[in-house]
């Protein structure tokens, strides 16, 4: 299962930034993770200023 962007998203681009495998891109209003390219890393969450990504 992929991570999750959650609605405390403030889409500063960070996490798009971090992902090795490109999986996030910008959504209406938040940033959005691709679930069938994310490899759960845990780049994104650990780059992410607001913590508005969790884990599987």
């Amino acid at each position: 299962m992929a991570y999750k962007i959650e609605e405390g998203c403030i889409s500063c681009g960070t996490c798009a930034g971090t992902c090795p495998v490109e999986a996030i891109s910008e959504g209406d209003g938040k940033y959005e993770i691709n679930p069938d390219v994310c490899v759960e890393c845990g780049a994104c969450a650990a780059g992410c200023p607001v913590g508005a990504i969790v884990a599987p």
